[in-house]
């Protein structure tokens, strides 16, 4: 299977992503004010509970999970269950995400957080969409001569 510099480089974004998520439980309430998490967040963070740290964890999490697939899908580590499900699915998700990026230029004052974080997972839904079509045939081989015991 050819290189797939798109799902690559959509497996980094999102690894990266996890990683600054968990940055943002380290860094505590700034840093869910930076990131634009919220203020309610913020003071959760603050008053030491534990739901930001659960939610911001559990969004991670699912960025790993993304990244795995993204370079599953590379070919860069084992075929993962419902490859081109995931792929097609995790693809949709980053650009309807994005595509938010309009309603919000609409209103009289955006936030630059609103912004730039939809400008950003646009990016990374191009990636995973681009690197997914363009790892489509191979996806289907793998599928097909598993499924003939190859």
């Amino acid at each position: 299977m050819p290189r797939n510099l798109w799902l690559i480089a959509g497996g980094w974004l999102s690894l990266v992503a996890s990683l600054l998520h968990l940055g943002v439980i380290v860094g505590g309430s700034d840093w869910y004010r930076f990131f634009g998490a919220g203020e309610g967040m913020a003071r959760m963070a603050e008053r030491g509970e534990w739901t930001p740290a659960l939610i911001t964890l559990g969004i991670a999490a699912i960025l790993a999970i993304w990244a795995a697939y993204a370079f599953a899908g590379a070919g860069l580590i084992r075929r993962l269950p419902l490859m081109r499900t995931a792929l097609v699915a995790i693809s949709a998700i980053y650009l309807l995400r994005g595509i938010l990026l309009i309603p919000v230029l609409l209103q009289s004052a955006p936030r630059p957080f609103d912004i730039w974080s939809s400008l950003i997972v646009l990016i990374y839904g191009a990636a995973y969409a681009l690197g997914t079509w363009r790892a489509w045939p191979h996806l289907s081989q793998r599928k097909a001569s598993h499924a003939l015991g190859s």
